[in-house]
């Protein structure tokens, strides 16, 4: 078989069919991107090189909008107040709505890439009904950006915005626990903010793919609603009728579909299926999740492209040795008959890289390249 370019190859292996080698992902640690935080940090600069010469890019990047909260594109009169503790910039943000006031606090550790809601805006069921009193108004997005993603990818990858499903976007306003309390017990409740919101979401994304269409969507949310946190039945009902319908409008346009789901994925598999997406993604192994990534292939490998499923804690932790078994045991897996992309499950935030990770990292995609040929 002839050799194919990154972009030939993910989308052969999108469609089920079988490339020249298994595509190489580096999930989060985008390479073709310049504005991404990873490509700019001189701690990442070795391992950035290696990931932009010899893998398959999937460039993680979203247009632009004028969304400020999750559910309303309105631009709420919110006041903020930073203070510092410790090694971490703590940000209070007090929302004024119709119904009353809410408030939320993040945390945002120095030279750690991610930000952590430790008050969320919602606290009860009322709470969310303060934030739907909010007017709305749909989310317009424009692609300006777009084209500097694309050329500077050219046949490297693929591009891939993130989409929230409706049920996360509701889960997300409440403390997990508190959210799956509001689910279980005021489930009418639960259900009326869903459907809410999902109108919303679909208006919003007709709006995205009315100015550009990308190449593949990754639907965020559904892990939200994977045992044990709910049961199976709650995932059928909150994410399979919407994640489809959401799926359905980005065929619509000629794009595909992605569902992201961390967790226990076993008894919902046949729901994620439902869904109609194209591929499933990060498909972690036990103890964190509860499938085999052969069983996987066995049950979903005609109908899904898997992604995954190395995990993070691996390439951080484990020797050399390690993980060269690693990588063959998910070529054992799941290489035969195409439809895979071998990816880790998560990526670093944290500055400085560690030493081990950058070295696991290049162990993972030589050996990668190595076992992947077809």
């Amino acid at each position: 078989m002839a050799v194919m370019s990154s972009r030939e190859r993910l989308l052969t292996v999108i469609e089920h069919k079988v490339p020249d080698r298994v595509p190489v992902s580096t999930y989060e640690l985008v390479g073709y991107n310049s504005k991404a935080w990873e490509n700019n940090d001189t701690s990442y600069k070795r391992l950035m090189d290696v990931i932009r010469e010899k893998t398959d890019c999937v460039v993680m990047w979203d247009p632009n909008s004028t969304q400020r909260l999750a559910c309303s594109a309105y631009k709420p009169n919110i006041k903020t107040e930073r203070t510092r503790e410790d090694n971490a910039w703590i940000t209070k943000s007090v929302l004024e709505t119709p119904a009353g006031i809410l408030t939320q606090i993040t945390k945002r550790i120095d030279n750690v890439h991610t930000n952590w809601v430790t008050e969320h805006w919602c606290k009860t069921p009322e709470d969310v009904d303060k934030m739907l009193a909010l007017p709305y108004e749909p989310v317009t997005y424009n692609f300006t950006d777009f084209q500097r993603v694309k050329t500077e990818l050219g046949d490297h990858g693929i591009v891939m915005p993130s989409l929230a499903d409706p049920m996360v976007i509701a889960a997300q306003l409440m403390e997990f626990g508190e959210f799956t309390l509001w689910a279980m017990m005021e489930t009418a409740h639960f259900e009326k903010c869903v459907k809410i919101l999902h109108e919303r979401v679909m208006q919003n994304l007709k709006n995205m793919l009315s100015v550009g269409v990308a190449d593949l969507y990754r639907i965020c949310g559904p892990e939200y609603a994977t045992p044990p946190y709910l049961p199976p039945a709650m995932f059928d009902r909150f994410v399979v009728p919407y994640v489809r319908e959401m799926t359905e409008l980005v065929h619509s346009k000629g794009g595909k579909v992605r569902v992201h789901s961390h967790g226990k994925i076993g008894k919902v598999l046949d729901m994620i299926v439902a869904t109609g997406a194209d591929a499933i993604d990060p498909c972690e192994a036990p103890p964190d999740g509860d499938i085999e990534l052969a069983d996987l292939k066995k049950r979903a490998g005609d109908k899904l492209c898997i992604f995954g499923n190395i995990q993070l804690k691996f390439l951080e932790q484990c020797n050399t040795t390690e993980i060269v078994e690693i990588v063959k045991k998910c070529m054992d897996s799941a290489k035969a008959g195409g439809g895979y992309v071998i990816m880790p499950t998560a990526a670093p935030i944290n500055s400085p890289l560690a030493k081990k990770a950058e070295e696991n990292y290049i162990t993972f995609i030589n050996t990668a390249l190595e076992l992947g040929k077809y």
